[in-house]
C-alpha cells in the first residue's frame, strides 16, 4: 500500500507537542504515530516531510523537520473548518528516483482522496515527483514556482535542484500546460533560460515585479495545480538563512501572503515547501507560511469550475477583427477572461476555458492593449 512508504513521527516529539495547550494548532491535527494512523476519511488537509536533500548536491546537512514541527503546532489556528492530519515522513530510499516514486505515490493517492498535501523539506528537486504524480490522474497542470531561478540547468549535474524543470519538459509522458515563476532575479538566470521562458509562452515575474505589487501574482495561482516554493527566493534577513546568505529576495510577509493566494485559490491541489537548512529560524518562517495556506484554504469561494452565470457580470470589449470577454464575480469581485478554442486542440486541453486575470487586464483591453497572458495562453492553444 502506497501509505507504508510514511514512517510515524517520532514518539519524543509527539510528547513534546502535546505539551502544548488545547488552544493551540497541535490540538486540532491528528498525527501518525508508531500505534495509530489518522483516517484520511475525515481528513482535507496532509502534512507530510520527505527527508531526502540529496538533489541539492549538499549531503553535509540531514534533512530534519523537527524543528518545523515544534513550530507550526506551537502557532494558535485561526477559526478553521479544515480537518489537519501529519502523516509523518517519507525517508530517504536507496536511490534519489526511489525517494521520487514513493513521493509520486503518496501524493497522487492523496490527489485521488481530495486531500491536499503539503510537502515540506527536501531538495526542490521533489518538484519533479510531485508533478509525477498527476499522470494517474490523466490531466494536464499548471505548475507555479516561487524561485529566484528558473532551474533549467544540465541534468548531468548532481544539483538536480537547479535542472529538475529541464527534466519536467523534456520527459514523456509531458503533462505541463503551463508555468510561471514567481521572483526571479534576473542576474541569477542566464539570457537563454529568459528567452526559453519567452518561447514556451510561459509566465515570469521578476522580484521587483512582484515586490512593487504582490496582487499581480493572484491570478497566477487562481489557475495553478502545484505551488512549489524555494525557501532560498526568501532574504536572509527575514528567513534566518545562514547557511547560504541571499541578500536580495521576497521578505517575510509577502511570501506568507503568497502562500495565502495559493490556499485561497480553489484549484491548487498540492503545495510543496523545499531547500530548508534546518535551521530554527528558517524553521520559524516555513510554520508561518504553512499556517497562511492553510487560512487561504478555508477562505476558499469554490468560483473554480465556473459556477452558474448568474453570478457573474460578463463584459464584451470589441478589439481589432474579435471580441474580448470577461467575466466579474458578483460574490469575489475576481475577474477571468475567455480563452477561445481551436478545432486542432488536444482533448486534454479543452478544460482550460477561463483565464483568471486582474481588473486592470480589462481596463488595458478597453483601452486596445493586449492582455499578456491572454495572448500567451492562447498561442499555447493554438500549438
Amino acid at each position: 500500500m502506497e501509505f507504508d512508504f510514511l514512517t510515524p513521527l517520532n514518539a519524543d516529539l509527539l510528547i513534546e507537542i502535546k505539551k502544548n495547550s488545547t488552544q493551540h494548532l497541535s490540538s486540532k491535527v491528528v498525527f501518525h504515530s508508531k500505534d495509530d494512523f489518522p483516517d484520511l476519511n475525515k481528513i482535507n488537509i496532509a502534512i507530510i516531510g520527505v527527508l531526502d536533500n540529496r538533489g541539492s548536491g549538499e549531503h553535509l546537512i540531514e534533512a530534519d523537520l523537527t524543528f518545523v514541527r515544534q513550530e507550526l503546532y506551537s502557532l494558535f489556528p485561526g477559526n478553521w473548518s479544515q480537518s489537519i492530519a501529519d502523516l509523518g515522513n517519507i525517508v530517504a530510499g536507496n536511490s534519489i528516483d526511489d525517494t521520487y516514486f514513493a513521493v509520486e505515490k503518496v501524493v497522487s493517492s492523496l490527489i485521488k482522496k481530495k486531500i491536499i498535501p503539503i510537502v515540506i523539506g527536501g531538495s526542490q528537486d521533489l518538484t519533479y515527483a510531485l508533478y509525477r504524480s498527476y499522470d494517474s490522474l490523466e490531466q494536464m497542470v499548471n505548475l507555479v514556482v516561487i524561485d529566484s531561478k528558473f532551474d533549467f540547468g544540465k541534468q548531468d549535474g548532481n544539483n538536480l535542484s537547479e535542472s529538475y524543470l529541464s527534466k519536467i519538459i523534456v520527459e514523456e509522458p509531458n503533462n505541463l500546460f503551463n508555468f510561471s515563476n514567481i521572483g526571479y532575479q534576473t542576474y541569477l538566470n542566464s539570457q537563454e533560460e529568459i528567452d526559453l521562458i519567452e518561447k514556451m509562452y510561459f509566465d515570469a515575474y521578476r522580484l521587483g515585479e512582484v515586490s512593487n505589487d504582490i496582487a499581480i501574482s493572484e491570478p497566477v495561482f487562481r489557475d495553478a495545480d502545484i505551488l512549489s516554493v524555494d525557501l532560498t527566493s526568501v532574504k536572509s534577513s527575514d528567513s534566518g538563512n545562514i547557511i547560504k546568505f541571499v541578500p536580495n529576495g521576497l521578505d517575510g510577509k509577502q511570501i506568507c501572503s503568497l502562500a495565502r493566494y495559493a490556499g485561497i485559490s480553489d484549484k491548487v491541489s498540492l503545495f510543496g515547501i523545499f531547500n530548508h537548512n534546518n535551521s530554527l529560524n528558517e524553521s520559524v518562517l516555513i510554520a508561518q507560511i504553512i499556517w497562511y495556506f492553510i487560512e487561504g484554504v478555508h477562505f476558499r469561494s469554490n468560483e473554480y469550475p465556473f459556477g452558474s452565470h448568474k453570478d457573474y457580470f460578463k463584459y464584451i470589449v470589441p478589439f481589432e477583427e474579435e471580441e474580448i470577454v470577461f467575466y466579474k464575480s458578483n460574490k469575489t469581485e475576481r475577474w477571468w477572461i475567455e480563452i477561445p478554442f481551436f478545432s486542432n486542440q488536444h482533448n486534454k486541453h479543452k478544460r482550460i476555458t477561463l483565464l483568471p486575470c486582474l481588473h486592470s487586464d480589462y481596463v488595458a483591453a478597453t483601452n486596445q492593449e493586449l492582455p499578456e497572458r491572454w495572448w500567451k495562453a492562447q498561442r499555447k492553444s493554438i500549438l
